[in-house]
C-alpha cells in the first residue's frame, strides 16, 4: 500500500480518537455563562395542574436552592434524576422548569420516576430557557438567597458532577449563606 493511500486512513483514526477521548474524559470546560454571580431572570412559567408552580420570588427566598431545566422526553433527564432525588431528600430545595413538553408527560415522568421539586413551572414556548441561556436539556443552575447564579450545568448531574461540581458549590454556597446569617445576627 503506498503511503498516499495511508493518509485518509490515518485521519480517520486520528478522528475517531479525539472523538472517543472527548466521550470518556468528563464533560469538559463549561460553557460560557455571561449570568454567573449575576441576578437569575425572571421567571414567568405557566402551572402544571396538580404541582405547586414555581414563582420568581421562590427564586430570591433568602435560601441556597437548585433549578433544574428538564423535559420527560430528555434521556439524560431521566439518567440525572436519582441523584436530584437524592439531593431533595438531603434538604436541599430543587425548582424545576419543564421545558417545552406536554403537562401530561412531565406528570407521567414525575409518577414515574418520583418528584424531587419543592415547585415546577413549564416553559412551554422557550422564552425563559433563552433568558437563562439555556442550550438544552438538562441543565442545572446554583442560586444563592439573593436569586443570584452562582453555578451552571450544562449537561446531566451525573455521580460524578455532583460530587466534583455541584456539591462542593452546594457546600460552599450553603456555608457562605450561614455565615452571613450569623454575621446578621451577630450586628443586631
Amino acid at each position: 500500500m503506498s503511503k498516499l493511500m495511508m493518509v485518509p486512513v490515518v485521519l480517520f483514526a486520528g478522528f475517531g480518537g479525539l472523538f472517543a477521548a472527548g466521550m470518556f474524559l468528563g464533560q469538559g470546560g463549561e460553557l460560557p455563562s455571561a449570568l454567573i454571580g449575576k441576578p437569575a431572570p425572571a421567571l414567568v412559567v405557566s402551572e402544571i395542574e396538580g404541582l405547586p408552580l414555581l414563582t420568581d420570588a421562590m427564586l430570591r427566598d433568602g435560601e441556597v436552592k437548585i433549578v433544574n431545566f428538564w423535559a420527560s422526553w430528555c434521556v439524560p433527564c431521566r439518567v440525572e434524576h436519582p441523584n436530584l432525588t437524592a439531593l431533595a431528600a438531603e434538604g436541599v430545595p430543587i425548582y424545576g422548569v419543564n421545558y417545552k413538553d406536554l403537562d401530561r408527560d412531565a406528570l407521567g415522568f414525575l409518577e414515574d420516576l418520583g418528584d424531587p421539586y419543592v415547585a415546577v413551572g413549564a416553559d412551554t414556548d422557550g422564552d425563559n430557557s433563552l433568558d437563562w441561556g439555556v442550550y438544552g436539556v438538562p441543565e442545572t443552575f446554583l442560586i444563592d438567597g439573593d436569586g443570584t447564579i452562582l453555578l451552571r450545568m450544562a449537561a446531566p448531574v451525573t455521580s460524578r458532577e455532583l460530587a466534583n461540581r455541584l456539591r462542593p458549590a452546594l457546600e460552599a454556597a450553603q456555608d457562605a449563606a450561614q455565615d452571613a446569617a450569623q454575621d446578621a445576627a451577630l450586628a443586631n
